[in-house]
């Protein structure tokens, strides 16, 4: 059997959901023949942690943990928060905050922490690769990211032992959504465009979990053309077992549900005002959130007056993420850009529930939602209301939606490794 190195900054008891697509890509290569090796973090202090999924962990995979230097401690003292603070993704990067301190520590983030802010990860993952690796043969290494230190981790490991790298993008690099609105230098912008060329020209093939995002790197670097190819992010079939439906047949509300973290850019002000209007006008509904919310959102949702008919459940383990899912009534999402998959989305079309879906210009989520007849995508100048008041069009096509089962997506990408990596 072949063995595939897999580099991954999140890796279970890591809560951050990232890692669902190397966990399962990790549980079914053997299945193809390849024995995965895992390259990832002693300790990933950002993301809650989700002690569930190491019972989901093969104890046979080789896991090589490393040291790793986050500057999360430093940021929290910055800011004036205290050291035992879980920190919030979407507020680390909110434009509300106007505090001096929090713009000072957005403008290091920016220009300082070239590619991102696990930059202190490289020198200890590359040190624990080589180690490996001088004692270990592997035949295809892979990588995932963002954060994309892993792909500059990486790609030092495939020239240093000539073995062949498919770095793995979830999200673009120079460009990713969350650095929009926020000044770059030019010197940090030259430098992140120069590894993202010498990590992709470097690669075996490239992986997009997007169609849009494949097409606009390939416009960027034509030679992709050649050596790109898209496996979709998907979800697990087995997660889906022994979770039903068992909402309280007393409880008559319909609960409208997000997953996930969701940002101040992502803010929805004509479904709230659309949510409220039909409250108003006797309808039972209520909003709930579940992960890490921005200020910004907050803000916006007190502002339509929905805070008494609002649920912020916070963090939730993976398998009560599902349940809460299963147990809603309408699940809506919000993309960023028209590259932009949420993972999520797969999930969401996996429990049957219609889906309401936000994003400009998104059509790639457009077509899996109506291929699937799982719910309908709206401009963020619309209000959903064509799912809301009419959930019963949408009866989402299970046996369509297996596809996305992540058994096949292992299968599909061990079929481009084999392809481009020969028997010796």
């Amino acid at each position: 059997m072949k063995k595939v190195l897999i580099i991954t900054y999140y890796w279970p008891p890591s809560g951050k959901a990232s890692l669902h697509w190397p966990l399962d890509l990790a549980r079914y290569f053997p299945e193809n023949n390849w024995k995965p090796v895992i390259l990832t973090v002693e300790e990933e202090k950002f993301s809650h942690p989700d002690h569930s999924l190491l019972k989901d962990l093969d104890p046979g995979i080789k896991t090589i943990r490393t040291k790793t230097w986050e500057p999360f401690d430093i940021y929290k003292k910055f800011t004036g928060k205290k050291q035992d603070t879980q920190l919030v993704a979407s507020e680390t990067i909110s434009k509300t905050n106007r505090k001096l301190s929090h713009r000072i520590s957005i403008w290091i983030r920016m220009n300082l922490f070239v590619p991102d802010a696990r930059a202190g990860w490289y020198f200890f993952g590359v040190k624990g690769g080589k180690d490996y690796l001088q004692k270990e043969k592997i035949d295809a290494i892979i990588s995932i990211g963002p954060p994309h230190t892993a792909h500059l981790t990486g790609r030092k490991l495939s020239e240093d032992f000539s073995i062949p790298h498919f770095p793995v993008f979830i999200d673009p690099w120079v460009d990713i959504v969350y650095y929009t609105g926020f000044k770059r230098n030019m010197l940090a912008l030259k430098l992140d465009n120069y590894l993202e060329r010498k990590v992709v020209e470097n690669a075996k093939g490239v992986i997009f979990v997007t169609r849009s995002m494949q097409n606009d790197y390939q416009l960027k670097y034509p030679f992709l053309k050649e050596k790109s190819s898209v496996l979709y992010w998907g979800y697990n079939e087995e997660n889906f077992s022994g979770v039903y439906r068992d909402r309280d047949p007393a409880d008559n509300s319909k609960v409208i549900l997000h997953a996930g973290n969701i940002f101040d850019y992502q803010n929805v002000p004509f479904f709230w005002k659309k949510i409220k209007s039909d409250i108003d006008k006797g309808r039972n509904l209520r909003l709930r959130f579940l992960g890490t919310v921005s200020p910004g959102i907050k803000e916006a949702v007190a502002s339509a007056g929905l805070n008494s008919y609002t649920d912020y459940k916070g963090f939730l383990p993976y398998k009560d993420m599902l349940k809460e899912m299963v147990n809603a009534d309408f699940l809506f999402v919000c993309a960023t850009e028209k590259r932009h998959m949420p993972g999520k989305l797969f999930e969401y079309i996996r429990t049957g529930i219609p889906v309401i879906a936000f994003g400009n210009d998104n059509e790639e989520i457009n077509e899996i939602l109506s291929e699937n007849n799982a719910g309908k995508l709206f401009s963020y100048s619309e209000d959903g209301a064509g799912v809301l008041d009419y959930p019963g069009k949408y009866t989402t096509r299970i046996d369509l939606v297996k596809k996305f089962d992540r058994r096949n997506i292992t299968h599909h990408f061990s079929e481009i490794i084999n392809k481009l990596v020969p028997e010796k």
